[in-house]
């Protein structure tokens, strides 16, 4: 057996051209989240934190002080991520409902 063969063989079995899609997938799913949250749900968000800043806004407890902005919109970024990735994979289950997957390769 060739390495060729061999590699052809590997690449099919572990199915890495899917996986590899998935991720070239999540990568524009998260800038594509970014985008959203940064440019269109944040500036909603901003006329209700003080001073309208919410890259920089903050929280003063005495000494500590707690950088609010970021962390908000990095929680909004997870939270749509989430929501994105449990509907696709509730729309896969139905696409696959009934159907058995085989450990047993096709001959």
């Amino acid at each position: 057996m060739s390495i060729i063969s061999e590699f052809r063989e590997f690449l099919s079995e572990y199915k890495v051209m899917g996986l590899a899609v998935g991720i070239i997938m999540g990568i524009a799913v998260k800038d594509f989240v970014n985008s959203l949250v940064s440019d269109i749900i944040m500036p909603l968000i901003t006329p209700f934190i003080p001073d309208g800043a919410w890259k920089t806004a903050v929280i003063v407890l005495g000494p500590f002080i707690f950088s609010m902005g970021s962390f908000i919109s990095q929680a909004i970024n997870f939270g749509i991520i989430v929501l994105v990735i449990f509907l696709m994979t509730r729309i896969f289950r139905k696409g696959t409902a009934g159907k058995k997957i085989s450990d047993k390769k096709p001959k």
